[in-house]
């Protein structure tokens, strides 16, 4: 399928983290193919750990902007009225993702993936895909970045390494119960990829 070429609201978008059984050699990474072979079978958040598999960040209330951040330096030039503009060096930028929370999805227990990546120190490849409509698949491979998972419907995805680095829950009174997740990433954007 190919890249979204409509307006629309991106509801069926997707977060995931890929969990191989072996971590990935990163440097090297840097097709869409190469990314897009870790995101083959999704597990749950207490599932194993296998060849290809990832786990989906479910339940998100807001996805923050991602793609490559802004390389602009503001610089004072003496005699003149307003600064100059210069091309410079950007920050890896952190993602902070607002969810309903699910204490089972993000428990730190035995056998739960996300609640132990949750400042463990380990890197991990990120997907970011951007839907308008849900993928047409079933089971484990409906959110797949291969065949014949997203690419069922126009779908545009970005790629990056990160380590999930905070997990703080907001407590509700008057609705549900909230969790930010912050993400640090620790590469470039890679994207926008589609199938």
């Amino acid at each position: 399928m190919a890249h979204i070429s409509s307006i629309g609201a991106g509801l069926f978008s997707d977060l995931s983290v890929a969990m191989p059984s072996a971590a990935p050699d990163f440097p090297t990474l840097d097709t869409a193919g190469e990314f897009q072979a870790l995101f083959a079978t999704a597990i749950a958040a207490n599932g194993t750990k296998a060849a290809n598999t990832f786990v989906q960040i479910k339940n998100v209330r807001e996805f923050p902007a991602i793609g490559v951040p802004p390389q602009v330096v503001q610089v004072p030039v003496y005699g003149q009225k307003s600064s100059q503009q210069i091309q410079g060096q950007s920050d890896a930028p952190s993602m902070e993702i607002t969810l309903n929370f699910v204490a089972s999805e993000w428990a730190k227990e035995t056998g739960n993936l996300l609640g132990n990546a949750v400042g463990d120190g380990n890197q991990y490849v990120f997907r970011f895909t951007l839907m308008n409509s849900e993928p047409t698949g079933s089971g484990t491979t409906k959110f797949a970045s291969t065949a014949p998972g997203i690419g069922t419907v126009q779908n545009s995805q970005y790629y990056f390494i990160g380590k999930i680095d905070a997990l703080l829950v907001t407590p509700q009174l008057s609705d549900a119960n909230t969790a930010t997740v912050t993400i640090t990433i620790q590469s470039n954007v890679f994207g926008a990829y589609t199938i």
